[in-house]
């Protein structure tokens, strides 16, 4: 069972991120679930969502402790809740930021976990780019299928349609797909780099 968290505040469309998951999988052929977090959802306020995928039904109810995947919609929040709490040794991060994991005062933790699956996406630029409002949700969906492979492109543009139409529809789509092209360029980069310190280390 793949189990994702997904950290942001009230008025960023963080349980439609979670949603929008959950039918991404569905359109994949994937038994899935997305909920809330019980608390206040109001502007600003940091909000959790949840979201369970497997390819059994699933009967967990409770909230997600231990997350395979973790995503974080408002880097603001990374100094203010212990958004790393309980995620596994092997887990995914993506977070919406242009700056690094260094730059955003992470690098001690992200030494705790794999390299390759850590990394940040602009996604509230990317937005304001293709949808005219800073909504990082979607655009970030696009970014999860380049780091983890774990949905596809396809699903998430599905699932966008399901839930949108018209011009906000195609507008999350490009922006997800913008978001998925910047997170597999970033992972090819980081790759060729890893091949050019293991070959001088031979």
């Amino acid at each position: 069972m793949l189990q994702i968290r997904i950290h942001g505040r009230g008025g960023q469309g963080v349980v439609t991120a979670a949603e929008l998951l959950s039918v991404a999988a569905f359109e994949q052929g994937r038994h899935a679930q997305a909920f809330p977090s019980f608390g206040s959802e109001r502007t600003g306020a940091p909000v959790v969502a949840f979201c369970r995928i497997d390819d059994r039904e699933i009967r967990l109810r409770e909230p997600i402790l231990a997350p395979d995947v973790l995503i974080v919609q408002d880097p603001t929040l990374l100094h203010q809740v212990d958004v790393f709490q309980g995620l596994k040794p092997d887990g995914y991060v993506l977070i919406n930021s242009r700056r690094s994991f260094d730059a955003l005062g992470l690098g001690e933790v992200a030494k705790q976990f794999r390299h390759e699956r850590l990394t940040t996406v602009p996604a509230t630029e990317i937005a304001l780019k293709h949808l005219g409002r800073p909504l990082p949700n979607a655009v970030l969906l696009g970014g999860f299928a380049a780091l983890s492979g774990l949905v596809s492109l396809d699903a998430v543009a599905h699932a966008i349609s399901d839930r949108f139409s018209g011009k906000v529809a195609e507008g999350n789509i490009a922006a997800a797909s913008e978001a998925f092209e910047f997170v597999r360029q970033e992972l090819e980069e980081l790759a060729e780099m890893q091949e050019a310190a293991h070959a001088q280390a031979d």
